[in-house]
């Protein structure tokens, strides 16, 4: 008797159908085919002691199980229970109506329990695609998907329950996850803020605010660089409160991210809060980019998608992985290619950078600095023009005087910011609400024509801009891109001369070499 159970594997941030062949003939041993990994090919012992374990009888026939299509590797334990399902089923031991209505999956204990696999936004994103009645997962995969659709997706603890759904008999009203949280078992939350560093804690650096809350409300890249202790983390940090909520879009693509990295909220629901990342300088570009050999996983880079990521001590970080950012920053994606798989992963980050003048991090601080000019010089270069020129913000954070410091005045609330940030990323929501893209940072070329027109007045500066800092393509459309998104604060409906003028002088690197 042939069982088919449709089952789902995760390529990049969606999922694509796998089909489970279960077949039950004269002759002996259980085969498994279909490019299964060693995790797959493991689950046959699990599934048959779990079998046992609830009594259940392995047929001693010829056991065929198949996994389509034949040519795409499947990878991880989450095949475990359609496989159980296919063995019950075919040997006839259980009336399984429901089984080709759901797609289901999960990785089974000895004892019959199940546990959480990864990917299952995408996967009940899949059972929507395909019109079927809904997803049967792990309890704790399933809370995933809890705002996610109005399919029918059963959070499941063990194996009986799964049989319980799939046999038809029983309403099971109480294994939807939707119910399971009405019922007070889980709640979704937000991610907890408790941390996140407040402007109005920070002493002075008025300029280098005004920098990040622009790059805040459009999506802006920028680089603080100054000496010890000025406050750079700080102000990066700071920005995670001024960035406002993700929309419904935002939300379902960052947690589909998190979902396939198996580093979903573990209260349930979509992410609400942006993500910042910090990796530390050392990460490697695996690290930082993604990647893997059998598994390709997502890296630093798409664990930041639509959220920050902070790089602090930039110019510590090695040469290499430094200049590996250049294509995710332009592309907002990073496709990651291996001999036998090419999987793309979204990248579309605020890169907030911070790094020093120097080795000894000093320079422009009185006589402080010891470092020669040639080691000043090495270290700076390692921004690379054009990493550089993909930074449409850089700052210089420079000591506090020592009179402010002591005597402490309030400064203005990360709250006070917010609610500007939030006026112009709605602005541009609305202007982009048939693009696909949520900010100003993300416009391509036709983009600007279309949305960043230009007065007589406003061409002479830029041109005059250009010819005096000597500007590439790139940074010209960057800082008609950053004049929007300051004009846009402004709550001005065209650019006007000093939104250019403002712009360019937050590109001093492209001025001068002030090191």
């Amino acid at each position: 008797m042939l069982i088919n159970i449709h089952c789902a594997k995760c390529i990049g941030i969606e999922a694509v159908t796998v089909t489970v062949e279960v077949n039950i003939s004269s002759g002996l041993g259980i085969h498994l085919v279909g490019l299964a990994d060693a995790a797959v090919k493991e689950s046959l012992l699990r599934t048959i002691t779990a079998l046992q374990s609830m009594g259940f009888r392995i047929p001693g026939k010829k056991i065929v199980i198949n996994l389509a299509p034949a040519d795409m590797h499947k990878k991880g334990s989450g095949y475990d229970i359609p496989i159980a399902l296919g063995i019950i089923a075919a040997s006839g031991q259980r009336e399984l109506p429901l089984l080709e209505k759901y797609i289901v999956m999960g990785e089974l204990g000895l004892d019959g329990s199940v546990r959480s696999i990864p990917g299952a936004l995408p996967i009940v994103e899949l059972a929507e695609r395909m019109s079927l009645k809904g997803c049967i997962l792990p309890l704790s995969s399933a809370l995933e998907a809890i705002e996610y659709s109005s399919l029918e997706v059963y959070g499941v603890e063990s194996l009986e329950d799964v049989l319980r759904i799939l046999s038809g008999m029983e309403e099971c009203q109480d294994l939807l996850v939707r119910n399971r949280v009405r019922d007070g078992m889980s709640e979704p939350s937000e991610m907890n803020d408790g941390g996140v560093m407040d402007f109005s804690e920070i002493i002075g650096q008025d300029a280098a605010k005004r920098g990040l809350e622009i790059a805040a409300a459009g999506g802006h890249n920028a680089i603080l660089i100054g000496s010890p202790g000025s406050g750079k983390s700080s102000l990066a940090k700071a920005m995670a409160g001024i960035l406002p909520k993700m929309s419904l879009q935002e939300s379902i693509q960052t947690s589909k991210v998190y979902s396939v990295a198996g580093k979903s909220n573990p209260s349930g629901g979509l992410m609400k809060q942006r993500p910042f990342r910090s990796p530390h300088y050392s990460a490697s570009m695996a690290a930082l980019i993604g990647g893997g050999s059998d598994n390709i996983m997502p890296g630093e880079i798409s664990l930041a998608h639509n959220g920050i990521l902070f790089a602090d001590e930039f110019c510590e970080m090695p040469k290499k992985v430094m200049e590996a950012l250049r294509g995710p920053l332009e592309d907002r994606k990073v496709t990651i290619s291996r001999l036998k798989a090419k999987i793309e992963y979204p990248a579309d980050f605020m890169l907030i950078a911070a790094t020093n003048p120097c080795p000894c991090g000093y320079y422009g601080e009185g006589d402080r600095c010891t470092c020669t000019p040639s080691k000043r010089l090495a270290y700076i270069s390692k921004l690379s023009g054009p990493l550089m020129d993909r930074i449409d913000i850089q700052l210089v954070v420079s000591r506090v005087d020592a009179r402010r410091l002591v005597n402490r005045k309030p400064a203005e609330p990360s709250s006070v910011v917010a609610e500007r940030v939030l006026k112009a990323r709605l602005k541009q929501k609305e202007r982009f609400a048939e693009e696909g893209i949520f900010c100003n940072s993300s416009m391509n070329n036709r983009q600007v024509e279309k949305y960043c027109p230009l007065s007589p007045e406003c061409r002479i500066l830029l041109e005059r801009i250009i010819e005096n800092m000597g500007l590439s393509a790139r940074a010209c459309s960057r800082i008609i891109k950053l004049a929007r998104t300051i004009a846009d604060l402004a709550e001005m409906p065209d650019i006007l001369p000093e939104h250019l003028s403002e712009a360019a002088s937050y590109r001093f690197l492209d001025r001068q070499n002030i090191f």
